[in-house]
């Protein structure tokens, strides 16, 4: 296997062991064991953990990015909100990996600028930024749609993280493709 593979391996490894354990709680030697290599390896293809751990958050945002450009692609208005609505909701069903990685994203985010690291967050709000631009012209360029969706996407992210089932009436509100398959 090629050190790239091996990257990618690494990758995919650290998005489930991160969405788990978060940033703190899960430690290097778990993602080394889980893809089979030594940490003195891992430390090869990654210079440290936090590289590791925004490698895997930045690649969770953009996989969510293009789930939400590919279900918008050639549709407008509300055809598209429905359409990125339902992309959604099937992505974080299907793989809830993504959105527990998506949860720690943001506790670590918080977690260094509270303790005065602001660079930490650099490359993550980029790829946020570059998929409220997706959702944004997908939407037809209205401001006030894009932060709509993507506000209502944290709310789902909160109540999916909370576990509260399909059938519950804090769901009651959402558009009929967001909410949870009953």
């Amino acid at each position: 296997m090629s050190a790239e593979e091996r990257r990618e391996s690494v990758v995919r490894a650290a998005i489930t062991e991160f969405a788990r354990g978060g940033y703190n709680g899960t430690s290097t030697e778990v993602i080394a064991r889980r893809v089979g290599v030594s940490q003195p390896y891992l430390f090869r293809l990654f210079p440290n953990k936090q590289a590791i751990f925004l490698a895997a958050a930045e690649r969770c945002l953009e996989e969510t990015r293009r789930v939400l450009a590919a279900a918008s692609e050639g549709l407008e208005g509300e055809e598209a909100l429905s359409a990125m609505a339902e992309a959604y909701q099937r992505l974080i069903v299907e793989d809830g990996e993504k959105l527990m990685m998506q949860m720690q994203t943001y506790a670590a985010v918080a977690a260094a600028e509270a303790a005065g690291d602001r660079a930490f967050g650099e490359s993550l709000r980029a790829a946020w930024e570059r998929m409220w631009g997706d959702v944004h012209i997908a939407l037809g360029a209205d401001e006030n749609e894009a932060t709509s969706f993507l506000a209502y996407g944290m709310l789902i992210n909160t109540l999916a993280s909370l576990g509260f089932p399909a059938d519950h009436r804090v769901w009651s509100g959402f558009h009929l493709s967001a909410r949870p398959a009953e």
